[in-house]
């Protein structure tokens, strides 16, 4: 009961975190919706005055997510704490930073690269052929459907590092998985973008290299962990 209590209490935290960083996102959220659409060519339509609603508390659950996993990671660090070494717990509070910082990076990555190219290559097959007007509810949508997974797949060779390092993971595992690894992230590209071949692939390249990377740095914890190991062992 006591571990449940201590679970609620940092689920609440962590909650409050989100809802006060969602109201300061909305307070500004025009603000974040004129950089977004700064790029494009006159103005969105919105079919209904709930699109207008839609739109900006999307925008603000987003921006309210990103500035919550660093107090998320926090709360939950502090929630197994009890049950680390004085050694793990120092280790395991250097990832809490870096959540964010890859989070963001995902976005980014998505946003400023990946998103342009999906967009100009959808919006070139309409050329003389079609009118197209983009509306504000299908263009975010789109936005968040595409951006927001690659924040959250970035977290990938940190969390194989985290587990790793505890040793719940190692780099034999995941090359011995690397097929049903690959299966999994094509099917995730498929689901998060546009039912076309060209974006598929300009999404499933980025995640097979994420999953690379984590392989590769999983081995470089893993031998570090090993040699720690046998430093610690008596000398016979």
């Amino acid at each position: 009961m006591e571990h449940l209590q201590e679970l609620r209490s940092r689920i609440i935290k962590t909650l409050i975190g989100f809802v006060v960083a969602f109201i300061g996102s909305f307070i500004y959220v025009q603000q974040i919706y004129e950089l977004l659409v700064k790029d494009i060519d006159g103005k969105l339509a919105v079919l209904g005055p709930s699109d207008i609603l839609w739109v900006y508390m999307m925008i603000a659950a987003v921006c309210a997510i990103a500035a919550t996993i660093p107090l998320a990671a926090y709360q939950l660090w502090r929630f197994v704490a009890p049950a680390l070494k004085p050694e793990e717990r120092k280790v395991t509070s250097w990832f809490i930073p870096w959540l964010f910082i890859l989070f963001i990076a995902g976005i980014s990555f998505g946003y400023f690269v990946l998103f342009p190219i999906v967009l100009g290559f959808l919006t070139s097959l309409s050329a003389g052929q079609f009118e197209m007007v983009f509306t504000a509810e299908k263009y975010f949508r789109f936005m968040i459907n595409l951006i927001v997974p690659f924040g959250i797949l970035f977290e990938m060779p940190l969390v194989v590092m985290f587990l790793t390092r505890l040793g719940i993971l190692n780099p034999t595992v995941l090359k011995k998985s690397r097929k049903l690894s690959y299966f999994g992230l094509v099917i995730i590209s498929i689901v998060i973008t546009p039912p076309d071949i060209i974006s598929d692939i300009l999404v499933i390249i980025p995640l097979l290299v994420l999953y690379e990377m984590s392989v590769q740095l999983s081995n470089i914890v893993y031998r570090k962990r090993l040699m720690k190991e046998e430093a610690a062992l008596p000398i016979a």
